[in-house]
């Protein structure tokens, strides 16, 4: 564990039942950073994630994905606006996902996360996959209770290790969205 890393990194992954409270949290938050990010929006602000899935468990953590113009451009100048909202920045080399720019909203005591923001590159695919994967979870229930119980397992087994649990999800996800491998 390292020192400087904030608390709400070491986190340990919990299944929620789901909140109905969940997607007006989403909407308060899609509003601000709508805001905020306005100048380099292409196709707007998702609520994705199993929080935007009616009914499915989740880490209660809300995950918002905006469609922007350019990464770089947006982290240099909105990370001061996004910071006053309460976003923590992690930076690209720590997060390892070159697709994205990614920053976390922690909660008042600085111990849990409460959102998390995906900046992805207008016109990436990824986009496209994750709305796939949502919207597939939201219209089959058989599906997104699979996906449920495999979350449980994986908290049961790497519920300390987020990298783990994510990684754990991957294969799920890839054939959901028709991929041939892992999706992280």
């Amino acid at each position: 564990m390292n020192e400087d890393a904030p608390a709400w990194a070491y986190e340990r992954a919990e299944l929620h039942p789901h909140d109905p409270r969940w997607a007006g949290r989403a909407a308060t938050e899609r509003d601000t950073l709508h805001e905020l990010l306005n100048p380099w929006l292409v196709d707007g602000i998702e609520h994705i994630g199993s929080t935007a899935v009616p009914g499915l468990s989740a880490k209660p953590i809300v995950d918002l994905m905006a469609s922007v113009t350019d990464l770089d451009t947006v982290v240099t100048n909105a990370s001061d606006l996004l910071a006053a909202a309460g976003w923590s920045y992690v930076p690209e080399e720590l997060d390892n996902r070159p697709w994205r720019r990614f920053f976390v909203k922690p909660d008042a005591t600085k111990q849990r996360r409460e959102a998390h923001l995906h900046l992805i590159q207008a016109g990436h695919q990824r986009w496209t996959d994750q709305l796939r994967f949502r919207d597939a979870l939201r219209n089959d229930k058989e599906r997104a209770q699979a996906y449920e119980d495999l979350k449980r397992q994986l908290v049961q087994q790497n519920g300390h290790d987020r990298e783990a649990y994510t990684n754990g999800k991957a294969a799920f996800v890839a054939s959901v969205i028709g991929l041939p491998g892992p999706h992280a």
